[in-house]
């Protein structure tokens, strides 16, 4: 019952959105012909103003509308570039952190009963990897932020984590629009403010958490082994640490190839298999077949004491 309100109470705010007709004033060119407007109305309350605009970026990005483009350049060419940025960055944040929160309240449990294989997947890279994924999903901005608030809905990242990693990677693209709504005369179009040159930029950022975490874990590694001088060589091809059955076929393998190979086993050779699992089953269940054999060869005409069962002795002779 409360998803349901939830999604009616969604569904309203949007129809309320496109019957105020916020959808025709979020333009480039209504944005334009207003700005003089705005800029005087600021002038004259500028803290109304200001959580006006804030509460109405959190409503379109909330509700996944359209439009936030057109509000973060609306931000430059109102408060500047210092208060325009503070302002949409933390709107902005809170806004997708509300649209990840729907998203996960209303659909994330359908879809794990549905897709739970998968989710599953992606879920356990996303504990070890989670922020590093969202930050590069971030900083590219060729995908639709709505999208990603939605998507990352559905998986189990922690709300803080996704609140503060969006913050950050949002926060050179905020910047890039709303210094560029400072000079908003001089924009055309909104395709007009990412060049081909700024998008590889942004490319870039946003591979580089990845190569950083590379250098890390190159660098971690050589502290460990640096304890240890490597040697000049090597006299072995390879070691195979336990001669279960893995172990003996790949011993026998590399052998095979002319390899130099060393075989540890701290028991029997064969590993559980051979020695203590399936193998001495069998040998068990050979056993108590003949033993009830015995006992039932009555009704066959046979005569014959109840045998007597020498569990020890059944045991294969590898195994004792």
């Amino acid at each position: 019952m409360t998803k349901l309100l939830l999604l009616l109470g969604l569904l309203a705010a949007a129809l309320l959105v496109w019957w105020l007709g916020l959808g025709d004033i979020l333009t480039l060119e209504s944005l334009k012909a207003r700005q003089a407007g705005f800029q005087a109305l600021y002038a004259e309350r500028p803290a109304m103003v200001l959580a006006a605009f804030f509460a109405l970026y959190v409503a379109v990005t909330g509700l996944s509308l359209p439009g936030a483009a057109i509000l973060t350049l609306a931000a430059g060419a109102l408060f500047g570039l210092l208060t325009g940025t503070i302002l949409v960055s933390f709107a902005s944040t809170l806004g997708a952190t509300l649209a990840f929160l729907a998203a996960r309240f209303l659909f994330r449990g359908p879809v794990e009963a549905r897709f739970g294989d998968l989710l599953g997947a992606l879920n356990r890279g996303l504990e070890k990897d989670g922020a590093f994924y969202l930050f590069t999903l971030r900083l590219v901005p060729i995908f639709p932020f709505f999208l990603i608030n939605l998507l990352m809905g559905l998986t189990r990242i922690r709300p803080l984590t996704f609140a503060w990693v969006s913050q950050v990677g949002m926060l050179a693209g905020t910047i890039v629009y709303v210094n560029a709504g400072t000079e908003l005369g001089k924009i055309d179009s909104l395709s007009g403010i990412l060049s081909p040159g700024l998008l590889l930029s942004f490319a870039a950022l946003g591979v580089f958490p990845w190569f950083a975490k590379g250098i890390v874990a190159w660098l971690a590694r050589r502290r460990v082994q640096a304890r240890w001088k490597r040697p000049a060589r090597f006299d072995r091809n390879l070691i195979v640490i336990g001669g279960g059955a893995a172990g003996l076929v790949t011993a026998y393998i590399a052998a095979a190839a002319k390899a130099k190979v060393t075989l540890v086993e701290s028991r029997a050779m064969g590993g559980d298999c051979l020695n203590t699992g399936c193998v001495p089953s069998k040998a068990l269940l050979a056993s108590a077949r003949r033993a009830a054999e015995v006992r039932t060869s009555g009704a066959l005409g046979i005569g014959a004491h109840p045998p007597k069962v020498d569990f020890p002795q059944s045991w294969p002779a590898s195994a004792r």
